[in-house]
């Protein structure tokens, strides 16, 4: 779909349509136990994942990406399930296990295509130097990750906006998935 900016509901229907592309994933109970665990700062998993790939899905859609990709693998990206705190990894870290295990779990419970595969697992570039992007919207993700993540630890109006939005989506949630 695509939505002229001087309409007044533009903001709404693309809001919208974010929710119809993530609609299977944000009704699954494991998708939403991410809200049980910390992230940055105080925001939590959940949280992050909404903020990441909400703000990935409108550029995407501004950069005629493929803006449905980087939605559903926007918020798979951290789907790791654990308190990254407290696992230790033998002979690595949490920073390059977890798009592994954010994938495997991706793909038990979900369809995912190549390209999404990609996003989940190369979203650490370049803090991972190894895993570099092989399709742009990897690469939009990765990027978008980062910038999320300064956000929600310097400054604390985008949490209080944050949290704001995942209301507004378990509101619509209640709305939608009724």
């Amino acid at each position: 779909m695509n939505y002229r900016k001087t309409n007044q509901g533009y903001k709404q229907k693309l809001f919208q349509e974010y929710l119809e592309i993530i609609k299977d994933l944000i009704e699954d109970e494991a998708i939403l136990e991410m809200d049980n665990y910390r992230q940055h700062g105080q925001v939590s998993t959940l949280v992050h994942s909404i903020y990441v790939s909400y703000s990935a899905f409108k550029i995407a859609k501004k950069l005629k990406l493929d803006y449905v990709s980087v939605a559903r693998a926007g918020l798979l990206h951290d789907f790791y399930l654990y308190d990254w705190r407290k696992v230790k990894y033998e002979g690595s870290t949490h920073r390059k296990m977890h798009p592994k295990i954010a994938l495997e779990k991706s793909k038990a419970k979900f369809t995912i295509n190549q390209k999404e595969e990609d996003i989940i697992l190369k979203h650490m570039f370049p803090v991972v130097l190894r895993t570099i992007p092989k399709y742009k919207e990897s690469l939009l993700v990765s990027l978008v990750d980062k910038y999320c993540a300064i956000m929600e630890v310097l400054s604390p109006k985008k949490k209080y906006k944050l949290r704001s939005f995942h209301l507004k989506i378990q509101r619509q949630q209640a709305l939608l998935f009724q």
